[in-house]
């Protein structure tokens, strides 16, 4: 159990003791501020009858206890404890005897402020000295300093034993509390003041569309970071725990799949992402870094720098569309401009864009995002009356007839697009869900999508290659065919689902036209966040969905993610099919004749700076019932 208001965790088992062990404690930037916290009253810890999270930064936990002598089965004293992210700690003791209750109770506290890598990797020391410190307890060591005050304060504080004890009289019916504070000296404030996340809900006939973006929006909220340097500006970090940092492709790609709540989380995004733009000279200026990641068993790791150098004119061009103000849009207009050149110059006299490394291949999805970003990239710099569009839109049209010839094979079953090309041109074949970013072509003015890669006849192939049963788990798209050597449920790339790369299939076969296709991903992944208590992991196993079966998770899957919690945002405003352009005061409406939730109401959006609300019925049709005064419904 995860609680999450980043730069704070709090991570528990549903016991709610937090004894020390695995991941368990309070977490400020990585580091344990709290390790134990182990509850006691009347000398017996609570049975805990109940644990759940209550938002995506609390838990709430449920204990009883008989401490009556002689009282029968029943408990008379349940134990409340409610532990949120930013190290509060309240301990509700509520008694149901008939005679006052006098409760000795003993809270043990420890830390060893390690590293949560560390941590991850077992390499941990033992737990620091405590000394007795403002109402409680401190502890300081080589890389800092944590502290827990109590109150009301303790009637004994042993820092050799790291002990905290009080001894309260409770009448019949009465209550106590204990509210403890864990923190790490020298941090600020843990959240940003505003967030740039609108509060959107949904309801409508399917009863899971109202918790799953619930949940979305509270983990994007709870994953958001402030750039120290600018805290007006915000990103979300990857995902909790492991991953509490910014990783600029999925940074960018949640806040993509984010714009209908609004633009401000783009904005400062892009602005984080421009900061860190090489400049100078050599061949990756204009590049935004980003680090390898794992390619799955059939090619090597790939450069997220290259896909976060792509999708950041992408989000600029299409939270313009959404209503990004035009002061933001040109101020971020220039690294725009870079990342474009880089692609032209990078690419030179050849079709592709291949991997930076030396020998690197051509991947299948790199060409997709590189032809999305010149046709978007042009679009954006035509509108500000800058040079340089003919020639990207010309690179792209020789990217799609080249990509259409090289990438595709023929086989009986109506053929299948490449994962990639080696460096010698020879093909690498696997059927990965990689290919779902061919589908994703990027959103155009007037409500129009962007051309893609492969033809009409051919993207119905591709959707079926997908749909089909050694792609489709049931629960969503795996990462590479069942039937593919190196299949592995658990595999990162190599056989697990992936919940971006699912919603980016759902997304791109409705726009397609594959209505069918993407509803049945979509129920999918419905029923897989159901099992997850509506919050998504960034990946589950792909093992094959049964009658009975629920989804497998993944031990090292982030969960919430900022890729997975922005899915839930896209999957659900998919069926209405919204596409604004903001710069000509025009939405349009694309919705899904086939109204796979049934009807659907989405209220609190944003297009244009201003809320927007949507209602598709269960015939398929939407009406707009809020709007900005300014924006007329395009045709």
């Amino acid at each position: 159990m995860i609680c999450v208001a980043l730069p704070g965790l709090a991570v528990s088992t549903d016991q709610g003791q937090l004894t020390g062990q695995g991941l368990e404690g309070i977490y400020r930037a990585g580091r344990r501020v709290l390790a134990r916290c182990q509850v006691r009253v009347a000398g017996r810890e609570p049975l805990v009858v109940q644990a759940r999270m209550t938002s995506a930064d609390r838990a709430r936990f449920i204990g009883t206890l008989r401490v009556t002598p002689h009282g029968g089965p029943d408990p008379d004293v349940v134990v409340e404890r409610t532990r949120s992210a930013d190290g509060t700690e309240r301990i509700t003791l509520r008694s149901a005897a008939t005679r006052p209750l006098r409760l000795p109770v003993e809270v043990a506290l420890g830390t060893d402020l390690a590293d949560l890598g560390a941590i991850a990797s077992g390499t941990v020391g033992p737990e620091l000295s405590a000394s007795v410190h403002d109402s409680g307890l401190r502890w300081s060591g080589a890389h800092g300093a944590s502290c827990v005050t109590a109150t009301p304060p303790p009637a004994d504080a042993l820092a050799s034993a790291g002990l905290l004890r009080w001894d309260f009289d409770v009448p019949p019916g009465g209550s106590v509390s204990v509210e403890l504070k864990a923190r790490l000296e020298g941090a600020g404030p843990v959240r940003p003041a505003t967030s740039p996340v609108a509060p959107a809900q949904a309801t409508g006939d399917d009863p899971r569309v109202e918790p799953l973006l619930a949940t979305s929006v509270e983990d994007l909220q709870a994953l958001l970071v402030r750039d120290p340097a600018h805290p007006s500006d915000t990103h979300l970090a990857a995902g909790a725990p492991w991953r509490c940092g910014l990783a600029p492709a999925e940074a960018l790609a949640a806040a993509r799949m984010a714009l209908p709540l609004g633009t401000r989380l783009a904005a400062g995004t892009l602005r984080v992402l421009a900061r860190s733009q090489i400049t100078g000279e050599g061949p990756r200026t204009g590049m935004i870094p980003g680090p390898r990641r794992d390619a799955g068993a059939h090619l090597p790791p790939s450069c997220t720098g290259t896909e976060a150098t792509l999708l950041f004119p992408v989000l600029l061009a299409e939270a313009r569309r959404w209503g990004l103000p035009e002061q933001d849009a040109e101020e971020l207009l220039p690294t725009a401009e870079r990342c474009l050149s880089w692609l032209l110059a990078t690419v030179g006299d050849g079709p592709y864009l291949r991997d930076p490394q030396p020998g690197g291949p051509v991947r299948c999805e790199t060409q997709a995002h590189a032809h999305r970003a010149a046709l978007l990239g042009a679009d954006l710099l035509d509108a500000y009356g800058r040079p340089g569009g003919g020639q990207l839109r010309e690179w792209a049209l020789a990217l799609r007839a080249a990509f259409r010839q090289d990438f595709w094979t023929d086989d009986p079953g109506g053929g299948r697009p490449m994962a990639a090309l080696t460096s010698d041109g020879r093909p690498v074949p696997q059927l990965c869900a990689t290919t779902a970013h061919l589908l994703d072509t990027g959103l155009l003015g007037g409500g129009e999508m962007a051309p893609g890669l492969l033809d009409k006849v051919r993207t119905g192939q591709l959707v079926r290659l997908l749909a089909s049963p050694v792609m489709d788990s049931g629960w969503g798209l795996r990462g590479l065919a069942a039937d593919e050597a190196g299949h592995n449920p658990f595999g990162h790339r190599n056989g697990a689902v992936r919940v971006h790369e699912t919603a980016i299939a759902v997304a791109g076969m409705a726009a397609a036209g594959h209505e069918k296709e993407a509803g049945a991903l979509l129920r999918g992944l419905l029923a897989a966040a159901e099992a997850f208590d509506h919050r998504l992991p960034e990946m589950y196993a792909g093992e094959q969905r049964g009658e009975a079966g629920v989804p497998l998770p993944h031990p090292a899957a982030c969960r919430p993610a900022a890729t997975a919690a922005a899915a839930g945002v896209l999957l659900l405003t998919m069926p209405a099919g919204v596409r604004p352009d903001a710069p000509a005061g025009t939405v349009t409406l694309r919705p899904l004749p086939s109204a796979p939730l049934g009807e659907i109401v989405l209220t609190g959006l944003r297009v244009a700076g201003a809320p927007f609300s949507v209602r598709v019925s269960r015939l398929g049709l939407a009406m707009v019932e809020e709007a900005s005064d300014g924006l007329q419904l395009g045709a």
